[in-house]
């Protein structure tokens, strides 16, 4: 069993940066894959980002990349996402998971999720 806690989101001006983290309970953190999911009002839920469990390999959105890091600390149990040139359209609630499935893990491959927390950009 693993639980995810996200922290650091909040409200942020267009063109600023926020960097979100999720906190994962557990010994066995290291043998996830990691992803980051949005999900924003009346849409459904989208793939972000995610890193291989060693941390050697990473995949984004075409919308995110360039501007978000995905990036792991398996001594910390902890994954993180650097959003830079936010954008109105990041708004959403963002969610990290955890997959135990073969790399690269599919949207539908995840076996933990996170309770989500809310990001707001501002124009």
């Amino acid at each position: 069993q693993v639980r995810l806690v996200e922290s650091g989101g909040g409200l942020v001006q267009a063109g600023g940066s926020l960097r979100l983290s999720c906190a994962a309970s557990g010994r066995t953190f290291s043998s996830y894959h990691m992803g980051w999911f949005r999900q924003a009002p009346g849409k459904e839920r989208e793939f972000v980002a995610r890193i291989s469990a060693s941390g050697g390999s990473t995949t984004y959105a075409d919308s995110v990349k360039g501007r978000f890091t995905i990036s792991r600390d398996n001594a910390k149990n902890t994954v993180y996402l650097q959003m830079n040139s936010l954008k109105p359209e990041d708004t959403a609630v963002y969610y990290c998971a955890a997959s135990a499935k073969q790399w690269p893990p599919g949207s539908g491959d995840y076996d933990y999720w996170g309770q989500g927390i809310q990001v707001t950009v501002s124009s």
